[in-house]
């Protein structure tokens, strides 16, 4: 009987813990380039990133701001460790993503 409970539980939990980790990875995924705008040497079109937010995040979602917010940091962080090579390989993926996302033109 305890183990019905325990699965119900976890069944009744996944799709809540499955948005979670969604909005998790977007908020990192996102970090990564936001943290890589002056780093890289770019500027980002404010307008673009907020039509993305909208497309992207839900309404609902409280935790994806401070989310987001700490994974910037993080980026923010390891970019300082990064060597030539590996911030030439990183800017130039992240210009692509910016692009893609018209973040820039």
């Amino acid at each position: 009987m305890r183990h019905r409970l325990i699965i119900a539980a976890l069944l009744i939990a996944t799709p809540a813990f499955a948005q979670d980790i969604e909005s998790m990875t977007l908020a990192d995924k996102l970090g990564s380039v936001i943290a890589s705008e002056e780093f890289c040497g770019l500027t980002y079109d404010q307008a673009a990133i907020a039509a993305f937010i909208e497309s992207n995040v839900a309404a609902d979602d409280m935790g994806f701001p401070s989310m987001l917010s700490t994974m910037v940091q993080g980026h923010t962080y390891q970019q300082a460790a990064m060597t030539p090579s590996s911030k030439t390989a990183h800017c130039a993926q992240v210009a692509r993503v910016a692009k893609t996302n018209h973040f820039i033109d």
